[in-house]
């Protein structure tokens, strides 16, 4: 048993190390840098070993993204449990999600933009993919008063991707991120809360 057990870790470690030196080196370079025999030659195990591994580099990109969704839940979830008012937790929650995003370019485009089979709409998608939502979801429904709070969290999940999506691209001005964002959120008070005179 003590065998198996320490093959188990053994094998877990090597999934880690190929999964963080794609990472890393796509962080440095990019996507298109991250081939079988670069990763090969960078962590000094033959080809057919990350095969072992790995079935293919969609394999590995879709380890990346889910470790990145993992991140993103533990991220989100840190700024959603400070203290203050509804209002200004889904503010940090936002700025937490932008700068993530802004922190692990290569994680988000492999969670986000490169395509991937992972089943994010559909039933039995893996825990991570869940959880980044739920913290997302859980600081919209403290502003959403009576209004659809799926509905509100994915328009705010897609809003906060399209603003990072076209700051990475350089499309919108620069430095002015955070007012950006602010504005964003204001949209998603709920007018009772911001009108307590008007219930």
């Amino acid at each position: 048993m003590a065998i198996a057990d320490r093959r188990l870790r053994d094998r877990a470690a090597r999934r880690r190390l190929i999964t963080a030196t794609a990472r890393a080196l796509a962080e440095r370079e990019g996507w298109d840098a991250v081939t079988t025999r670069r990763l090969s030659t960078e962590i000094e195990y033959s080809q057919p070993v990350l095969y072992k591994h790995f079935a293919s580099m969609e394999d590995i990109v879709e380890a990346v993204a889910l470790e990145g969704f993992g991140e993103l839940a533990e991220t989100l979830g840190k700024a959603r449990r400070g203290a203050g008012e509804p209002q200004e937790v889904l503010a940090r929650v936002a700025h937490a999600y932008s700068s993530f995003a802004t922190g692990n370019p290569a994680a988000y485009h492999a969670m986000f933009t490169r395509a991937t089979r992972l089943p994010f709409g559909a039933e039995g998608r893996p825990v991570q993919l869940s959880a980044a939502f739920a913290e997302l979801r859980e600081a919209v429904a403290s502003v959403a008063g009576g209004r659809d709070v799926e509905t509100l969290t994915e328009v705010l999940w897609a809003a906060l991707h399209g603003l990072t999506t076209l700051g990475h691209n350089d499309r919108l001005r620069p430095g002015r991120a955070t007012e950006r964002i602010e504005l964003l959120v204001a949209q998603f008070y709920d007018a009772s809360s911001r009108n307590p005179e008007k219930r």
